[in-house]
Parts: structure tokens; sequence; C-alpha cells
């Protein structure tokens, strides 16, 4: 990147006063919000937070944009400023964001991986620059310097080196503990597998006899991202959204041998504990990287004011789009690694660094159409069409509108010149209409009453924003619905895959439920293509062999009883424990559709909310029909009443975390159920027990907070024998 920078610095200044900002046309304000106490503000947003942080970091599937997400988590650290009160250690702002899968084995961090706080504007970052300059005593004549580096936008990883060799790689997780990579990582091309002797010669004991962590980001390079979207294209697969996605999707497979085809590549720029190295700057410890072998990001630079600081992040926004890989932002840390001591950490962040955050780039286009979007889940989707526009390096020519009352918050109408960008640089959005062009024929959008892809009538219950088909007849729900049937905790249909189920919906062989035991038969699936092809570039089909197990899975699913039959219909707000208090309470389907909704609201855990949405899906023609052709082919809907288990463990709490040796997760929770006990996925003063497995996280630190108690799973075994906690002194608890 060259050195002149004062357009550049210009445009930044122009843009960067967008952040934080209401257009003055009120485009970009926020919606109106009921009024409510800061207590319940601060549990919502919590809750937010926590849900859509889980779509983000486990599911590799954001829900909203990073803006937004930005903006929840500024409003809660607002309210808890002012209300210390409401700070608790579950709140988010006390978090490092990130999950930890269950799919491979946990992994503890030499020390916590932190979040970086966001200046969302120069205006604040010119705050946490003087407020950082003041804190370590900076003077003209001795400054405190800056490292300025790219924020690369990817997956985090650490990587442990013991005796100079490379022996692990764990992704940030939750921060304490990361998801063991080793094996993927490996396939990537730019990790070492051992320090070189040039980085020996700078350790402090001359040849890092102990372990040492360092950290980075993976990545996928955007040449690779578009070359592994053609592919996904070609095969008929879905591609993926952005090469963020890309890569902590690929860094996660199970077979290492799709990571090394996916071209990740690595840029490494910290260290768990820079102890043992000599080196005393952040400057010289990337140059440390370096001369070990790793990969580091060129485009970094030493900053001794706030105005060398200024020309970095203008020009670094000047040039993104030059760059093989993407960038939202630049991260700007205090060089010494003393005065980082100095100013350490705040509950969720390192107060010696921040992330200047990149505004969107922004677009005029003209709203052709709003069309509607049918969910797989029935929701119905306005989106936005508009004439074709590049953002950000890519042409866009549609965006959701998310739901009517966006769309009237935004005063948007079809025939208006809007304002396009991308949030986060990724996600096509309509920021609003430019009112002084709008024509005197532009017209009102106006949901309407029935599905447009089935035709059932549309509704919108009482509180919510979306507008819902209900019918389980809809094609456009078909693939959703019919994934969730045959999940484990459904119908448990081994085999019927999300892909296989969409060429089985493509083929027209199922299009609902009662499909899979009426309509499909084995010759037609062991005919149909799995989604992958051969060397040759055929289709690659079930055969035979898979037909006939997949077959018999789905005959024998016939058996799995009431409770698993109506969590596996989708019906709203029915999930896996209200299915069974409704199977256990009626015993059979034809009693639960003779009762009326207030004696269904009767039963304990259920309420008039899931009541209503048991109802409503009750009274829609086609999902009589269905259910049906379910009974006529065999499906059983009664539940069978065997001799129940004393409810010993009745009104107890219990949290499963950590890894179980010697119990399946869900094994243990249905057998922890049958005695009575309620088993909850997150800890709170409610919590009874809290039993912990190896390498247990947040979820135990917590427990230990609250004064929860902690049982091993030894204590487990206890339990699941005799029906009862043993007393204290009996087993060795985890937290002893």
């Amino acid at each position: 990147m060259g050195e002149d920078v004062a357009n550049e610095k210009d445009a930044l200044e122009g843009q960067a006063s967008l952040f934080g900002d209401i257009d003055e046309k009120g485009a970009s304000a926020a919606p109106a919000r009921p009024a409510t106490s800061p207590r319940a503000r601060a549990a919502e947003l919590n809750r937010l937070l926590n849900v859509y942080a889980y779509r983000y970091y486990a599911l590799d599937d954001p829900a909203v944009t990073d803006a937004e997400f930005d903006r929840l988590l500024r409003e809660l650290q607002a309210i808890e400023a002012v209300h210390p009160e409401l700070v608790t250690p579950d709140s988010y702002t006390q978090r490092v964001g990130g999950y930890v899968s269950e799919q491979f084995e946990p992994v503890r961090h030499a020390q916590r991986m932190y979040s970086i706080d966001d200046a969302m504007n120069l205006a604040e970052l010119d705050e946490w620059l003087a407020r950082t300059d003041e804190a370590l005593g900076s003077t003209p004549d001795h400054p405190v310097a800056y490292t300025c580096e790219l924020k690369i936008d990817g997956l985090g990883v650490a990587l442990t080196y013991r005796d100079a060799q490379f022996v692990r790689a764990a992704t940030r997780g939750d921060g304490t503990t990361g998801e063991n990579v080793t094996a993927n990582v490996l396939t990537i091309k730019d990790v070492p597998h051992a320090l070189t002797a040039d980085g020996l010669a700078r350790v402090t004991d001359g040849g890092l006899g102990q372990s040492i962590e360092v950290r980075g980001e993976v990545y996928m390079p955007k040449h690779s991202f578009v070359r592994l979207n053609e592919d996904a294209d070609a095969a008929g697969r879905e591609p993926f959204a952005n090469p963020r996605n890309a890569a902590a999707g690929s860094l996660r497979q199970k077979d290492p041998k799709i990571t090394a085809h996916r071209d990740l590549e690595t840029f490494i720029y910290a260290v768990a504990d820079e102890a043992p190295l000599a080196v005393s700057t952040q400057w010289q410890f990337l140059e440390w990287l370096r001369s070990c072998g790793f990969n580091v990001n060129p485009n970094a630079r030493r900053c001794t004011s706030a105005h060398e600081v200024h020309d970095f992040c203008a020009e670094a926004l000047a040039h993104r789009d030059e760059l093989d890989y993407d960038i939202d932002g630049v991260v700007v840390k205090v060089d010494s690694f003393a005065g980082q001591e100095a100013l350490g950490f705040t509950a969720r962040a390192p107060r010696w660094a921040i992330a200047f955050k990149f505004p969107p780039e922004e677009k005029r286009t003209v709203l052709r159409e709003i069309r509607i979007q049918v969910g797989r889940t029935g929701v119905l989707t306005p989106v936005a069409e508009f004439d074709p526009v590049v953002v950000a390096g890519s042409t866009i020519a549609r965006a959701t509108l998310h739901n009517l009352d966006e769309i009237r918050r935004k005063n948007v109408r079809v025939g208006d010149t809007i304002v396009v960008h991308k949030a986060g640089d990724v996600i096509p959005e309509v920021v609003g209409p430019v009112l002084e062009l709008r024509p005197a024929d532009a017209t009102e959008f106006h949901m309407p009453t029935h599905c447009p892809s089935c035709g059932s009538p549309v509704v919108r219950e009482e509180g919510e924003v979306a507008f819902r088909c209900v019918s389980i007849d809809c094609p456009a729900q078909a693939h959703e619905r019919l994934a969730h049937w045959v999940s484990r905790k459904a119908m448990d249909i081994d085999g019927l895959g999300d892909e296989l189920i969409g060429k089985l919906v493509a083929a027209g062989l199922v299009s609902d439920v009662a499909d899979f035991y009426d309509n499909l038969t084995e010759s037609a699936l062991a005919a149909c293509p799995t989604g992958r092809v051969s060397v040759s570039g055929d289709d690659i089909l079930v055969g035979k062999v898979i037909a006939a197990k997949v077959m018999d899975q789905i005959a024998e699913s016939r058996e799995r009883g009431l409770a698993r039959v109506l969590f596996g219909l989708g019906i709203r707000h029915v999930g896996e424990q209200v299915a069974r208090s409704l199977a256990g309470e009626f015993g059979s389907l034809v009693e639960l559709m003779a009762v009326d909704e207030e004696r269904i609201a009767a039963v304990e855990g259920v309420g008039p909310k899931i009541a209503h949405g048991v109802r409503e899906f009750f009274s829609v023609e086609e999902n009589l029909a269905v259910v049906e052709r379910l009974r006529e082919a065999g499906v059983v809907l009664e539940e069978e009443h065997g001799e129940q288990a004393p409810q010993t463990l009745a009104g107890l709490t219990f949290v499963l975390t950590g890894t179980l040796e010697r119990h399946k997760r869900d094994d243990a929770k249905a057998a922890l159920q049958a005695f009575g006990a309620k088993v909850s996925g997150s800890v709170s003063k409610k919590t009874s027990y809290v039993i912990a497995g190896a390498a247990a996280g947040s979820k135990l630190t917590k427990a230990q907070q609250l004064g929860v108690p902690v049982l091993d799973e030894d204590a487990l075994e206890q339990i699941l024998a005799t029906g009862a906690v043993p007393a204290a002194g009996e087993s060795e608890g985890a937290n002893e």
C-alpha cells in the first residue's frame, strides 16, 4: 500500500461519519421499541446476542449483520454503564464471543483468547487513542507507539508448539476452551510443522523447551472462494455465503481430506505468553513470527500519532478490494508489551487494543419489485428486487426486507430510488429511499392474504412481526420439514441427509413426511443421485445397498411413538420436551386432536401460546390429510405407557456440560428426565446440579460462581442407578 493517502483519508472521514448517526430523512433510524424497564431490555438484549452469536460462531450461519450485532451489544453496554447492578457473570458483555462444538475434542487454551472492542467511527477511535495515551503517560518527546494491522475476516485459531514442533491446533471457541482441529490444520500449507533455527535463536531459553501458543486467523482467499462456489454450483450444492463462512465450515470438517482441498491460509499475529521470547513489542513479535516461518500479513505499520493511525486506516480502506482476502477493519494495538500489561483487560477484551470497523460502501439504484419468498418454516419474507449495482466488489440485484414492519419503518415503495449497501461487506441490505427522488407513481407494498406457494391462508399471530403459512403441505416448506422429521431427536432415520432430501424433493419422490412411508420405494431411492459426481463426471447414485438400509430405517421409524411424531411434525412452539408432555398427558393423537385449546394449555409446561399453535396446526385441512396418511401407513400415533420410573428427581434441574466418557449426553438427559428431572441447557440460580465431564468450560465456571453443586460422571452413574442424588462425600465431585 502506498503512502499518499490524502484522498483516501477524506473518503474515510466522510464514510465513517455514517456510523451511529440517523439519516436526516430517517432512513437509518432504529425501529421504534415499546417502552420497557432497563432490566427487561437488558435481558432481551442478552437473549438476542446469545442466539445471534450461536448462529454466527457455532453454525457459521449468521442471522444478522455484524453492524446490527454490534449495535445490540453497544446498547447493552450503555444500559449496564448506567445500571451496574444489571451486570451479571452471564451477561454477554462479560464473555468472549464464540462456542465450542461437541463435534471435536475440547482444548483448554494456555491463556484466554479475548474479543476486541470496536470503534465504529474515527471519533470513537480518537477517544480510545487519547484515553490510552493519557493512561500510558504519552508526551511529545516520548509518544506511545501503536502497531496497526489489517483485521482479517476469518476464523480465530491457536497453534501450540512444544520443543519447537507443532503439536496441536484449536479454534477460539468460547475464549477459554476451543475445538481440536489439529488434523485439519495440518493440511494448511503455510502452517510450519517446526519452528526455524532463526526463530529459535530469539527464544530466551535457547531451545523453547516449554510449550508456546501462537494465535491468528484461518481464512479462505477470494480466488479459492470463487472456485469453491463454482464447484458447488456445478454439483447442485448450496453455495457458501462468504469466505469467512467457507473458512469456518472447511476448518470444521470431520474429514481432513475435504479441508485439504479448500485452499485455506493463515495469518499469525499474537501469542498467549510472550515471556519465553526475546522481544518486547508487537512490532518485534511480528518479525519473530516471520523468522519462525509463520505467514504474517505484510500490511502492518508502527505508528506514533493519531494522524499516522488515521492514514493507515484510510489507506487500508482504499485498497481493500485489491487484496485476495477479506478484511473488515484495522486492529490498533499498543506496541509495547509492558504497556499492554499495564492496561490489562476487561471481562471480554484487552484495554490495549481496538478494532476500527470499516463503514459499508453505499450505492443508489431503483427498486423495481418486492417479491414474496416463502421460507422453509412458512415465514413470508418480502425481498427487494432492484436494478443491478456493483457494491463491495460484486454485483447485487436483490436484498431481503425482512418483514412488513421493516418496510413501513424504512418507508420503502416500489419505484423508489433506494440506497443499498452490503452490511458487514457481505449481506446486501436496503438502507432506505431517497425521498426527494420518489416518483409520483411509487406504490406502497401490502402482504398477501394467501401463501404464493400453496394458496393456503396466511396468518399473523398477535405480537409477532412475521406472516406465516401454516400448511404442512406447502412446497416451499417441504425440505426443512422433511429434514426435521428424519432428524435424530424426531424419527431418527439415518442416511437421509440434507442433500439427498433435496434430490428426493426435486425428483418429486417426496413432498411431505407421509411420502416417506406411502410413496418412496427402494428402487426409486436407489436410482436417486446423491449430489456428488464421479471422477468421470457422472452422478453418483444412492445405490441398492444404501437404499435398502435407509428403507429399513424408515420402516423402524414407524414404531418411534407419539412424542417423536409430535416433535417431528414441526408444530410451532412444540419442542422435544413439550412433545413428551403432550404424549404423556393424552396418550394418542386422536385424543389430543379431540380436546380444546384450554385443555391443552392446562398441561404442565405448555400454556396458552403453545396450545394455540397445536390447535392451529390441526385446524389446517392439509395437515390433517398428512396425519391420516401416516396412520394408514402404519406409523404409531400412540404413546406406550410402560412401567414409569419413580419420579424421585421431580423438581430438580440438571445441566450437563463437558465430555462424558461413559454416557452419550442425549441418553443421560433422557434417563434423568425419566426420573422426573428437568434438564436445561444453561446454568442459572434455579439450577439444582451441574454434571461436569472432561474439559467442562463456561457452564462449570458459572456454576462455581453461583454456588451451584457440581457432580462428576461417577455421581451421574449413581443417580441413574438409584434415582437419587448421592449425599455429599459419597462421590468425588468435579468441584472438589
